[in-house]
């Protein structure tokens, strides 16, 4: 069936929007059922608990997971509709009684998951570990693609000085991801090679530079010649199209027959048994998403005869987000802009990212 979004006027006031008193109401693009949206009126949030801060949302970027949550998951536990939107940044305008550190005016980057905050893998700051996860933002909960949003405090992640919105929005999923990715799982060093899996999506945008930033040498795979073009441009010291010559082969050559050290993996099927076969004798896989489906076969052999390290990483923490963002204010790495849209944009927004013909983020302005 193909997706649709109705304007807010072609909606009815939602049930129980009378009840929003002087909050009045706010606009939001809500997942109502598979690959069907609308754009309509939802009760604006009331004033915060005392432990949190009502935003004004900025800035949503879209990521998978929000194709994912449009199409429909069949694991997913949630209850529809739900407001999407999994990546996001804004304005604090009103902060809780018990929150010290913002206040109205600031920039802040939102964590991509409500956390409990107080089980031994928040409170070590691992919330990506968190034993008691309400959900992801956007997916099985309420996310950001509206005016105002509440979250915890301790979820949201002040920008530096000079970092917009735009930036800060990029730092949950995006560069946070990445940033766990290669320096808390796979412990990248200056002066290794990597391979970048994608280097057209936001995160392989993200992974090229945030390698080449830590002196890496990237290799990065693409689908078309403008999309290389676009990845030498940022920093790629070599750019694969996979659709004229297999990559694999192509990383043998160029490593001199060695294979890097570490591979970016998020693709998954499509690539994995080629990302297996581009690595050296102890070299280190991390993985963060699958893409093209769950199931892949791995040789054994290879796996324990060249000591080869496979390596799961599940979003990021706040740290890894304040990381992001600093190397962000500092120009060290940029956003990587595909689109700009608005909220009566969407539909076709997840249609472009579905059909990977994008370079970079797509951005919703709010």
């Amino acid at each position: 069936m193909r997706p649709t979004i109705k304007t807010r006027l072609e909606q009815p006031r939602p049930a129980g929007a009378d009840l929003a008193g002087d909050r009045g109401t706010m606009r939001a693009v809500e997942v109502t059922s598979e690959r069907q949206l609308r754009l309509t009126d939802v009760p604006r949030p009331a004033d915060p608990a005392p432990d949190e801060v009502q935003i004004k949302v900025r800035s949503v970027a879209l990521n998978h997971i929000d194709v994912w949550g449009w199409r429909g998951m069949a694991f997913a536990r949630r209850t529809l509709p739900i407001i999407a939107g999994a990546e996001a940044a804004g304005e604090v305008i009103k902060a809780g009684c018990d929150v010290t550190d913002l206040r109205p005016g600031d920039i802040v980057s939102i964590y991509g998951a409500r956390t409990c905050g107080t089980c031994p893998a928040c409170r070590e700051g691992r919330d990506n570990f968190c034993e008691t996860l309400e959900g992801m933002y956007g997916f099985h909960i309420d996310g950001f693609l509206c005016e105002y949003a509440n979250v915890p405090a301790r979820i949201a992640v002040k920008a530096p000085p000079g970092l917009d919105a735009v930036g800060a929005g990029l730092a949950p999923i995006t560069f946070g991801t990445v940033e766990h990715m290669f320096f808390d799982n796979a412990k990248l060093r200056a002066g290794e090679t990597v391979l970048v899996h994608a280097g057209g999506s936001g995160i392989g945008s993200a992974a090229i530079q945030l390698a080449k930033a830590a002196g890496a040498v990237v290799i990065t795979t693409v689908g078309s010649e403008e999309k290389a073009v676009k990845a030498r441009a940022l920093g790629a010291d070599h750019v694969i199209n996979y659709t004229k010559e297999r990559f694999e082969s192509r990383v043998r050559k160029l490593t001199g027959r060695r294979g890097v050290d570490v591979v970016f993996e998020h693709v998954g099927p499509q690539t994995w048994p080629g990302s297996l076969l581009s690595m050296a004798r102890g070299a280190r896989l991390v993985t963060c998403g699958s893409t093209t489906g769950i199931m892949a076969e791995t040789n054994l052999n290879l796996l324990f005869q060249q000591q080869l390290k496979l390596l799961g990483s599940f979003g990021c923490t706040r740290r890894n987000m304040a990381d992001a963002m600093a190397k962000l204010a500092a120009g060290v790495v940029k956003p990587v802009i595909d689109t700009t849209i608005s909220l009566e944009e969407i539909d076709t927004g997840l249609k472009r990212l579905e059909s990977r013909q994008v370079f970079g983020k797509i951005v919703v302005a709010i």
